[in-house]
Protein backbone atom coordinates (compact mmCIF):
# COMPACT_ATOMS: atom_id res chain seq x y z
CA UNK A 1 0.00 0.00 0.00
CA UNK A 2 3.02 2.29 -0.33
CA UNK A 3 1.80 3.78 -3.62
CA UNK A 4 -1.59 4.87 -2.32
CA UNK A 5 -2.08 8.58 -2.88
CA UNK A 6 -3.82 10.61 -0.22
CA UNK A 7 -6.68 12.04 -2.28
CA UNK A 8 -6.68 15.27 -0.28
CA UNK A 9 -3.21 16.08 -1.65
CA UNK A 10 -4.45 16.03 -5.25
CA UNK A 11 -5.97 19.02 -6.97
CA UNK A 12 -7.43 16.84 -9.76
CA UNK A 13 -8.57 13.24 -10.21
CA UNK A 14 -8.91 10.72 -13.05
CA UNK A 15 -11.77 11.69 -15.35
CA UNK A 16 -11.58 15.41 -14.64
CA UNK A 17 -11.37 17.92 -17.46
CA UNK A 18 -8.37 20.23 -17.27
CA UNK A 19 -6.89 23.18 -19.13
CA UNK A 20 -3.13 23.66 -19.51
CA UNK A 21 -2.20 27.11 -18.17
CA UNK A 22 0.82 27.60 -20.44
CA UNK A 23 -0.15 25.86 -23.68
CA UNK A 24 -3.92 26.43 -23.66
CA UNK A 25 -5.09 22.94 -24.57
CA UNK A 26 -7.97 21.05 -22.95
CA UNK A 27 -7.73 17.44 -21.86
CA UNK A 28 -8.88 14.75 -19.47
CA UNK A 29 -6.80 13.11 -16.75
CA UNK A 30 -6.27 9.37 -17.27
CA UNK A 31 -3.75 8.69 -14.48
CA UNK A 32 -1.98 10.42 -11.59
CA UNK A 33 1.51 10.07 -10.13
CA UNK A 34 2.03 11.43 -6.61
CA UNK A 35 5.35 12.83 -7.82
CA UNK A 36 7.39 13.02 -11.01
CA UNK A 37 8.04 9.57 -12.51
CA UNK A 38 9.72 10.25 -15.87
CA UNK A 39 13.46 10.44 -16.53
CA UNK A 40 15.75 13.33 -15.71
CA UNK A 41 16.53 13.60 -19.42
CA UNK A 42 12.82 14.03 -20.21
CA UNK A 43 12.45 16.61 -17.45
CA UNK A 44 15.38 18.70 -18.73
CA UNK A 45 14.21 18.47 -22.35
CA UNK A 46 10.45 18.94 -21.91
CA UNK A 47 9.64 20.52 -18.53
CA UNK A 48 10.99 23.95 -19.45
CA UNK A 49 9.30 25.76 -16.53
CA UNK A 50 10.99 23.28 -14.13
CA UNK A 51 7.87 22.47 -12.08
CA UNK A 52 8.38 20.70 -8.75
CA UNK A 53 9.06 16.98 -8.95
CA UNK A 54 7.73 16.32 -5.44
CA UNK A 55 4.15 17.38 -6.29
CA UNK A 56 1.53 15.44 -8.31
CA UNK A 57 1.98 14.94 -12.06
CA UNK A 58 -0.88 13.96 -14.37
CA UNK A 59 -1.22 11.85 -17.51
CA UNK A 60 -3.57 13.80 -19.79
CA UNK A 61 -5.05 12.97 -23.18
CA UNK A 62 -5.41 16.10 -25.30
CA UNK A 63 -8.65 17.29 -26.94
CA UNK A 64 -8.78 17.29 -30.77
CA UNK A 65 -5.46 15.45 -30.90
CA UNK A 66 -3.95 11.98 -30.70
CA UNK A 67 -1.46 13.19 -28.09
CA UNK A 68 -1.08 12.24 -24.46
CA UNK A 69 0.96 14.49 -22.18
CA UNK A 70 2.57 14.36 -18.75
CA UNK A 71 1.88 17.56 -16.84
CA UNK A 72 2.83 18.98 -13.45
CA UNK A 73 -0.10 19.98 -11.25
CA UNK A 74 0.98 23.65 -11.20
CA UNK A 75 0.44 23.86 -14.97
CA UNK A 76 -3.16 22.66 -14.85
CA UNK A 77 -6.43 24.35 -13.97
CA UNK A 78 -10.04 23.21 -14.06
CA UNK A 79 -11.53 23.34 -17.54
CA UNK A 80 -14.64 25.52 -17.49
CA UNK A 81 -15.94 24.28 -20.83
CA UNK A 82 -17.30 21.00 -19.39
CA UNK A 83 -17.65 19.55 -22.90
CA UNK A 84 -16.47 16.03 -23.84
CA UNK A 85 -12.93 15.47 -25.08
CA UNK A 86 -12.38 14.38 -28.68
CA UNK A 87 -9.54 11.83 -28.50
CA UNK A 88 -9.25 8.29 -29.94
CA UNK A 89 -8.30 6.80 -26.55
CA UNK A 90 -11.23 8.15 -24.50
CA UNK A 91 -13.16 4.88 -24.77
CA UNK A 92 -10.14 2.86 -23.57
CA UNK A 93 -10.23 4.66 -20.21
CA UNK A 94 -13.80 5.82 -19.69
CA UNK A 95 -17.29 4.36 -19.98
CA UNK A 96 -19.33 7.56 -20.01
CA UNK A 97 -19.30 11.33 -19.71
CA UNK A 98 -21.76 12.95 -17.34
CA UNK A 99 -21.99 16.15 -15.32
CA UNK A 100 -18.77 17.47 -16.89
CA UNK A 101 -16.65 14.47 -15.85
CA UNK A 102 -15.66 11.10 -17.27
CA UNK A 103 -16.39 7.86 -15.45
CA UNK A 104 -13.57 5.31 -15.40
CA UNK A 105 -14.37 1.94 -16.95
CA UNK A 106 -13.21 0.03 -13.83
CA UNK A 107 -15.81 1.85 -11.69
CA UNK A 108 -18.60 0.23 -13.70
CA UNK A 109 -17.57 -3.33 -12.85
Amino acid sequence: MGNVINITQLKFSVGELVHHRLFGYRGVIVDVDKNFQATEEWYQAVAKSHPPKNKPWYHVIVHDSEQATYVAEQNLETDDELAPINHPMVEQFFSKFEHGKYRRIDLDN
